[in-house]
């Protein structure tokens, strides 16, 4: 029993420091401050902002010639849930990452809504583990939901290809710009396939081949509140400069199986300009004891 009391409080406080605001986890600024010449911090009306000032953005190249986007970035945002959503004990309140539709929802279609809100519904106390939240279970988010957990990402680039290093699970991706085509449909990955290419001074990474149930609710949740997709799903990506410390990202989620249409989100990614910054160690394992906790309650 003893243990057990143990354990549980260990995942406790392991969970509570996810919840720490990124401003004061790693220094970095909160959402609601002005950034890229004036524009707000939100991300709806920063992606109308921005998107503007990006036009007339020159970046620095490399000396290969392509955009210079390395250094080290993070957004300040927790993004447990996509959605506009109030504070309760595990998220604190945000407003909508979600720039089309207009609304700032996820166009499911009936059947996936229902079930997304049932995953909801469990979530505080999963029945099963199709309800267990798979980042519980330390499995890397797939190649979107990596990008904007309240953590930094490092991205290095070479003439061939661009490399995305994150501080969460200490994923990473590896992305070719030389225009090979995709790997087979029939080989499934945690953080997808990638290609890259380059789109004027914009980066743009389709993803496709991502683990996923075949049906709903499966291996990879969109964030921490049961939005979810199936291995049908297209990712795209768009890493956008608007000055030398602000990048738009971007990311165009399509899956017919689930959504109504092509849906798209969007934050603003700040530059971490401390020359002494560095992406920590993230421990997370397989294996972990808070996936029993979870099932026990």
């Amino acid at each position: 029993m003893a243990n057990r009391i143990v354990g549980a409080l260990t995942v406790l406080v392991s969970f509570c420091l996810l919840l720490v605001p990124v401003s004061a986890q790693r220094g970095q600024a909160t959402p609601a401050v002005a950034l890229a010449g004036g524009c707000p911090g939100e991300p709806v009306p920063f992606y109308r902002c921005a998107s503007e000032k990006a036009k007339t953005y020159s970046p620095p190249r490399t000396p290969s010639g392509q955009p210079d986007l390395q250094g080290y970035w993070a957004h300040g945002r927790q993004n447990f849930d996509l959605e506009t959503h109030g504070e309760t004990y595990d998220m604190r309140a945000e407003t909508t990452a979600i720039v089309d539709p207009a609304d700032g929802k996820i166009p499911y279609q009936p059947w996936a809504a229902a079930k997304r809100d049932d995953l909801r519904a469990h979530r505080a106390d999963p029945p099963s583990l199709e309800y267990l939240n798979p980042n519980t279970q330390c499995f890397l988010r797939g190649a979107v939901p990596q990008i904007y957990p309240p953590m930094p990402l490092q991205i290095v680039q070479t003439p061939n290809y661009v490399a995305i290093l994150q501080e969460q699970n200490h994923a990473y991706e590896i992305i070719p710009m030389d225009g090979r085509p995709h790997v087979g449909q029939d080989m499934k990955l945690w953080m997808g396939d990638s290609r890259g290419h380059w789109e004027g001074n914009t980066l743009v990474i389709e993803t496709t081949n991502l683990i996923a149930r075949k049906v709903a609710g499966g291996r990879n949740w969109l964030d921490q509140n049961g939005d979810f997709y199936t291995d049908k799903v297209r990712q795209v990506q768009r890493f956008i400069p608007v000055d030398a410390n602000t990048l738009i990202y971007e990311a165009t989620v399509t899956d017919p199986t689930v959504f109504t249409q092509p849906w798209k989100l969007a934050m603003p990614l700040r530059r971490e300009k401390d020359k002494d910054f560095e992406l920590l160690e993230f421990a997370c394992h397989e294996g972990n004891h808070a996936v029993g906790l979870s099932l026990e309650r």
